[in-house]
């Protein structure tokens, strides 16, 4: 079993985290762009401060893929966990916590003022995770359950 140590990914870890991405597809049955595509995409956005990945586990089985993004609402950057992904074989031994550990201490050092995550209505084992780790499905002060919308162009 792989043990839990989660580092920042570097523009050279653009191969592994894209596998590790397209393996993420494949399983849930996903279309990918195949893990050379991503790659080629992955090394020009690691190499810029808007993106960064966490990978976990040595060997890694774990990814998560992040963007920063300015709002309006907040002082600091909005950070979006676009992706998070531990290999079948892993999940359980806690690499997954982990991860999103190391990007809650990673945002909250690069002045990060929110994080979020949209995760698919019927994956309750996500949503549990998530919420274990101090998220929150809805608006923390009225409760509402929060949506996502989204239009591909």
């Amino acid at each position: 079993m792989p043990d839990r140590v989660v580092r920042r990914a570097a523009v050279d870890d653009a191969d592994l985290v894209a596998e590790l991405l397209h393996t993420f597809n494949t399983e849930f049955d996903t279309p990918s762009p195949g893990a050379p595509a991503l790659a080629d995409r992955l090394r020009e956005l690691l190499a810029e401060p808007h993106t960064f990945a966490l990978l976990g586990g040595d060997p890694a089985v774990g990814v998560a893929l992040v963007t920063l993004r300015s709002n309006v609402w907040y002082p600091g950057p909005v950070a979006l966990l676009d992706e998070m992904y531990v290999a079948p074989h892993a999940r359980g031994a806690g690499i997954g916590g982990a991860i999103v550990d190391r990007l809650v201490a990673e945002c909250r050092r690069g002045g990060v003022s929110a994080i979020e995550i949209n995760v698919d209505e019927g994956d309750v084992d996500a949503q549990r995770f998530y919420e274990r780790h101090g998220f929150f499905g809805g608006d923390p002060d009225t409760g509402e359950r929060a949506f996502y919308f989204s239009q591909e162009l």
